[in-house]
């Protein structure tokens, strides 16, 4: 069995994410009070009693989604579960950079909450939007994007096969929305998220962002981590945080990444967090071998994949 991570980003938050986790277990309790006292913000009561609006407010729904991940992964290594490879959807990347070693836990917890900020606050004026276009190939979202006549939009997440979002202010993504619905969408779904992530109109945010990485130490990597930004592993000479600060204006590539995860022999996905979208998105990935896709939002989740992992350990190896 060889185990990849996947680790979820914003847009995956709910009210009461994690909740009977934290209830459950001393470990997880432990993470979620370590990151109030290194923020300041009390994450447990925004993920679990919080308003729906408050906890999407990007400098809130990073750290909150950070925090869940970091814990479960806590109870998991506790459990001898570990990966080969791991991946992060946007945000999600930073959770990966931290299992691996290769950001310590503070310092990675203070550059989301940093992240987070500077994403809500260093925005340009403007009614942002993004939303997911499904049923069409990359080269037609590419193409239709391109065609928008009114306003600022660009494809920005290539999710998987059928999925790809697009960002930018909201004529811009409306004209998307008709246009892909004209070359045979299914459907255009608009996100819970408040800014033009991934595009240029981030540069500010992205710069400042630079700033703060400067002063971090980038360890060598216990795990192999793979790169939103071209959806190939990051190598020991790479530029981490060169790479950190344009991931935010940069398309996010995971569809390739899962992609280099599978080619590398992973037979096991298990998605660590709120929700189970990315999970959704191995599905769509087209391979040889059959894929054991887990996830783990939940006590019973857990439960599940600790007995899955321990039953076939060794299988196949």
């Amino acid at each position: 069995m060889k185990i990849g991570f996947l680790f979820p980003g914003q847009g995956s938050q709910s009210v009461g994410m994690g909740k009977d986790l934290y209830e459950s277990y001393e470990e997880i309790r432990g993470v979620y009070n370590s990151v109030k006292n290194i923020t300041g913000i009390d994450v447990a009561n925004l993920s679990f009693e919080g308003e729906e609006e408050v906890l999407n407010q990007t400098k809130n729904t990073q750290i909150c989604i950070l925090t869940m991940s970091l814990a479960i992964l806590k109870l998991l290594e506790k459990n001898g579960i570990k990966a080969e490879v791991s991946s992060g959807l946007s945000l999600g990347e930073y959770t990966a950079l931290i299992y691996s070693g290769a950001i310590n836990f503070e310092e990675g917890i203070k550059l989301v909450q940093k992240r987070g900020e500077y994403m809500q606050n260093l925005v340009p004026n403007g009614e942002w939007l993004m939303a997911a276009v499904l049923g069409l190939e990359e080269e037609q979202v590419d193409k239709i994007c391109k065609n928008v006549q009114k306003g600022f939009v660009v494809p920005v997440n290539y999710n998987c096969p059928g999925q790809i979002v697009v960002s930018g202010d909201k004529e811009g993504v409306e004209e998307v929305e008709v246009l892909a619905k004209e070359a045979g969408a299914k459907k255009v779904r608009i996100l819970k998220t408040s800014g033009p992530f991934h595009t240029e109109k981030l540069i500010e945010a992205s710069n400042a962002l630079k700033n703060e990485l400067e002063k971090v130490i980038i360890h060598p990597y216990n795990t192999i981590v793979i790169k939103n930004i071209d959806g190939k592993p990051y190598q020991e000479n790479d530029d981490v945080k060169d790479i950190l600060a344009k991931h935010i204006i940069s398309p996010v590539r995971f569809s390739k990444g899962l992609e280099t995860m599978l080619n590398m022999g992973i037979d096991t996905l298990i998605e660590i967090g709120p929700g189970k979208t990315l999970s959704g998105f191995a599905k769509r990935i087209s391979t040889e071998k059959e894929i054991n896709i887990l996830h783990i939002n939940s006590v019973e989740t857990l439960e599940e994949v600790i007995n899955f992992v321990k039953n076939n350990i060794g299988k196949d190896d």
